[in-house]
Parts: C-alpha cells; structure tokens; sequence
C-alpha cells in the first residue's frame, strides 16, 4: 500500500497552471456575459465588469508586491492601456453621431 504522493515543484506548476486556466475562463465568460447584457438585453453591467478588473487588480499588486513584475510587462501594461482608451474615444465619438 503507498502512502500519499509528496508535493513537489511539478506538482505547484501543474496546480498553479490550474489556477491560472480557472481565472481566464471565469474572466472571459465575464467579459462575454457583459458585452451580451449590453448589445442584446441593453442593460448595465458594470457590477461584472468590475469583478474582472478587480481580479486583474489583485494580481497585479500581489505580484508587484512579491517584485515579480517586470518592465517589459509594464510597457505592455501602458501601451495595452492607451490602446483602450484611444478604443473607448472612438466608441464615444461615434456613438454622439
């Protein structure tokens, strides 16, 4: 009879490569059901909208925190987020029309 399988470095990779599939798909779903309630039923979701950035936020200063993060990320960080806003600009200039 053998006893439990011991954690090791492989196992913390797979576990965390668990996690990290979970959260893409929890946030993904999110972001589809927001865009959804907005384009087909017309209504407000900011109260999801919110819950995938918060958990980008918990990630992004837990990381920060544990020094992990690193300037190439915060170049795409900056970029990704300029992106955004020229995307949102235009939303907002073509939806006033």
């Amino acid at each position: 009879m053998s006893g439990p399988v011991a954690r090791d470095e492989r196992t913390l990779v797979v576990e965390n490569a668990g996690y990290r599939l979970a959260y893409q798909v929890t946030a993904f779903a999110l972001l589809i059901d927001v865009a959804y309630r907005a384009y087909a039923l017309k209504q407000s979701s900011w109260d999801l909208l919110l819950l995938v950035v918060a958990g980008g936020l918990v990630t992004t200063i837990y990381q920060g925190v544990n020094r992990v993060l690193s300037r190439r990320w915060a170049i795409v960080t900056v970029l990704t987020m300029l992106a955004a806003a020229a995307v949102g600009a235009m939303i907002v200039l073509l939806g006033l029309r």
